[in-house]
């Protein structure tokens, strides 16, 4: 009786090993609660009871672990949860995985691609031949100068006739407000506008609720929950379509049918102007990203690529791309210059040496306190240094994507030492190297632009061997400029014209989330600027 009670407890226990793990993390972390922070390696769960300890300050705990372990740390999950990773801080290993190790030793891996699935085989998602291929069709249309001239226009006719107006609305109503939702909304339509041509309307005085734009928010929270379980877990649950995976699959649902609406409708036009007989100079036409890829006639292979799903993808992963990492960045800037005014002043110099002749008369006239909206064009924003080195500094501090992830295909040894095995996780973590003195010296948690400004008075680029929010070497960040002219367009009008005053009594600290987003938002009071 004893060994049959034995044998089904075992049998039991080897069928629901999720149970185990849940008890056995229970107690530890009861005993855990004098120390919460500490890393400890422990028996069946390994190190996933610090883990879930410090699961509500993951990035900061991250970059403490990070810095007493000497930039790299094997993680130990729990056993058969596949959840074993080396994480590491060390730019010398990051540098080796992006640009020095043999292309395909460290792709993003099937466990990544199944985690992201909404991502379908998207760039983001994409490996080898079909990353290849995507990667060199998106960086020939991206460079077309009728798609930059668009996305020039668009974004300063979307900040002139969108974000200026709310928030003078905002300003008018003295009322507080989010300026983190309002980043948000205003990213999210002018990235719609240039990717798909089409402006979803998230940004207006209503705040309004965005289908398009609530699934891939509510989409985001759940590839974040994926992280924190074993794979096995979110998996069943998919397949259940129970707890978070069914929000997934709504989520899913309704931005494929948005995207498919964009794409149908986008095909219908083009094929009503390819009937009319005017003829028109392609290389003067502004045209969007989905309308490039439709109307671009070359070899057969491009043909392949228009097809719905390909398209569906290629909209998707564009828009999560640009969407939040651009709008977390200008949160966190604003965010910033709230506590160094001196920074905010010298911003506000540099922007004013850009006004015309009258336009400084007017600012220094005394016949009137208000002065009319101002937006600063792309070639009015191109030379403003401190600007640049500001929201460089503020992508070091905050970078959007705070951990990039990997998959190891063979066994090979880092310049750290550690020795890595084919199939192991590997995750370098920007938010951890941003905040090592190693890197960036004793100051390395100072908000300091100048560390971005040469002798010269010129923005350094000397920075690219511990600079990573762009990635690096062939997967590097085909949206970057992109990304720096919205940015400074935003940035740029919404300093000039309003004074952004923060609230008080605010906790303002990371997200836990692929995402660094601020945990509550960023509220603050809008004031127009006075003369």
């Amino acid at each position: 009786m004893g060994i049959r009670w034995i044998l089904g407890l075992l049998n039991y226990l080897h069928a629901y090993p999720e149970v185990v793990v849940t008890v056995i993390c229970f107690f530890i972390l009861r005993r855990m609660s004098l120390n919460p922070s500490a890393l400890r390696s422990w028996p069946v769960v390994g190190m996933l009871p610090s883990m879930l300890a410090n699961t509500h300050r993951i990035h900061d705990w991250s970059a403490e672990i990070l810095q007493k372990s000497g930039g790299t740390i094997f993680f130990k999950g729990p056993w058969f949860a596949g959840m074993d990773l080396l994480a590491t801080a060390d730019p010398t290993n990051v540098r080796y995985i992006t640009s020095t190790a043999r292309a395909g030793d460290y792709p993003k891996g099937q466990d990544y691609t199944e985690m992201f699935d909404i991502l379908g085989n998207g760039i983001l998602n994409a490996d080898s031949d079909s990353w290849r291929i995507q990667r060199r069709w998106a960086h020939l249309l991206m460079r077309q100068m009728r798609f930059r001239r668009y996305v020039e226009s668009t974004g300063r006719e979307k900040v002139e006739k969108g974000l200026l107006p709310v928030l003078d609305h905002m300003a008018g109503e003295d009322v507080p407000v989010d300026l983190q939702d309002v980043m948000q909304r205003f990213t999210f339509d002018a990235t719609c506008v240039f990717v798909c041509g089409v402006d979803p309307g998230c940004l207006s005085v209503t705040f309004p609720v965005v289908p398009f734009a609530k699934a891939v928010d509510d989409a985001k929270e759940v590839i974040h929950l994926r992280h924190t379980v074993p794979r096995t877990w979110w998996k069943l649950f998919r397949w259940l379509r129970i707890r978070n995976e069914k929000t997934m699959a709504e989520a899913t649902e309704i931005a494929d049918g948005c995207i498919v609406e964009y794409i149908s409708t986008r095909r219908k036009e083009l094929e009503q102007a390819k009937s009319d007989t005017t003829e028109k100079n392609k290389e003067e036409e502004e045209v969007d990203l989905l309308t490039s890829y439709l109307d671009y006639e070359a070899e057969e292979e491009m043909e392949r690529m228009k097809s719905d799903k390909f398209l569906r993808d290629v909209i998707l992963n564009m828009l999560v791309a640009g969407r939040d990492t651009t709008s977390a960045a200008l949160t966190w800037f604003f965010w910033e210059l709230s506590r160094n005014p001196r920074l905010e002043a010298k911003i506000l110099d540099e922007l004013r040496t850009k006004l015309p002749a009258t336009e400084k008369q007017e600012e220094n006239s005394s016949s009137t306190t208000k002065k009319k909206l101002r937006v600063f064009n792309a070639d009015e924003l191109g030379g403003l240094v401190y600007l640049h080195a500001a929201l460089s500094e503020c992508l070091r501090l905050y970078p959007p994507v705070p951990i990039i992830h990997k998959c190891a295909t063979a066994n090979d040894t880092f310049p750290s030492g550690h020795r890595i095995r084919p199939g192991l996780k590997i995750y370098y973590c920007l938010y951890a190297m941003a905040r090592m003195e190693t890197i960036w010296g004793k100051d390395c948690n100072e908000f300091k632009p100048e560390r971005w400004i040469s002798e010269a008075g010129t923005v350094r680029t000397d920075h690219s061997d511990k600079f990573f929010t762009f990635n690096a070497g062939p997967r590097s960040c085909l949206g970057k400029g992109v990304s720096f002219t919205q940015m400074k367009m935003a940035a740029g009008a919404i300093l000039y014209n309003f004074q952004v005053q923060v609230l008080k009594n605010q906790i303002i600290c990371p997200k836990v989330s692929v995402i660094l987003h601020t945990e509550n938002g960023l509220k603050v009071k809008i004031r127009r600027r006075e003369l």
